[in-house]
């Protein structure tokens, strides 16, 4: 058998969607970090192209961060990619896993339906209603469908005035089809990205925010600390994941005075929570698990490169 060549779709230059692909070439000797934004289809020759790589030729695809921001086109990219999918190119995640997690609405009916603990969570197009909500929960959050790391949230505090909220709300509204409102948590300066590979479990870390934020994010100057979570919380952030079919994830959980609750599950996953905050290559062990699901054994490739060196010779 040949060595397997397994593309990675990202963000060329972006350190998780690189180191992915490093350590992809240094078990098969190929790499190829494709930006969606270059791809074409060619459906009268049945083909994927990314400048002069066919991807409908590849054993397999990870899907490592589809584009930088979330919007509705992003699931343009998804159907391009699930055309190869069905054609038999091996996408990690599923494209209909990936899909169902772009769309925040999408991805937290799917966790009310595992019956996931989450923050109150309220959806409607009304603005009176919305009002109404915000006010009931005292404080809010307003997320927008499409982002990620905190990107376009707006927080609403109980003593903020009538005329604020409204203000706050029509300007969400702008941009946004319809009010995503969500109850703030009691948090205790951090939350957790409990990792999972091929749906097993990998580690956990605590994102521990500056003091000067509302939320945890990296992005606000958060930073990366080990977590040690029980048996109890490994099996919620196991059972959170399992509301999708996915090959790698992180899924955010917040420990809150009223108990554990999932804020999401992530479509793709960093790397970098994982090796900062708990020591653990996550990219390496999820090359390994995208091999052996191709059909490659780590050691067929480590006897693959020893041949090659005694013919070099």
């Amino acid at each position: 058998m040949n060595k397997p060549k397994i593309g990675v779709v990202g963000i060329p230059g972006k350190w998780s969607t690189e180191v992915l692909a490093d350590r992809l070439e240094e078990q098969t000797g190929f790499r190829a970090v494709i930006d969606m934004s270059q791809v074409e289809l060619r459906l009268d020759t049945n083909q994927l192209m990314f400048h002069d790589l066919d991807l409908m030729t590849l054993d397999g695809l990870i899907i490592k961060k589809i584009s930088e921001v979330y919007s509705p086109a992003t699931e343009d990219r998804i159907h391009l990619l699930s055309y190869a999918e069905r054609s038999g190119v091996k996408m990690f995640s599923p494209t209909h896993s990936v899909g169902n997690l772009i769309n925040r609405l999408s991805g937290t009916l799917a966790l009310q339906q595992g019956h996931i603990p989450m923050p109150k969570t309220r959806i409607t197009e009304d603005a009176e209603q919305a009002f109404a909500t915000v006010r009931e929960f005292g404080s809010a959050i307003l997320k927008p469908l499409y982002s990620t790391k905190a990107r376009g949230m707006m927080i609403l505090q109980q003593e903020d005035s009538d005329e604020a909220v409204r203000d706050a709300l029509e300007k969400y509204r702008q941009n946004q089809s319809i009010y995503y409102i969500q109850q703030t948590v009691k948090l205790d300066g951090r939350d957790l990205g409990m990792v999972f590979v091929g749906g097993e479990y990998l580690c956990t870390y605590a994102r521990v925010g500056d003091k000067d934020s509302w939320n945890t994010t990296i992005n606000s100057g958060g930073r990366y600390e080990l977590f040690e979570p029980d048996a109890e919380l490994i099996e919620l952030g196991r059972r959170a994941q399992a509301c999708y079919d996915l090959s790698f994830t992180t899924v955010d959980i917040a420990l809150t005075d009223q108990g554990p609750v999932v804020f999401e599950v992530s479509a793709f996953g960093g790397f970098k929570g994982a090796l900062e905050g708990c020591g653990i290559d996550a990219a390496s062990a999820y090359v390994n698990y995208v091999l052996h699901a191709v059909g490659w054994q780590v050691s067929d490739l480590k006897e693959s490169k020893q041949q090659e060196v005694k013919q070099h010779d």
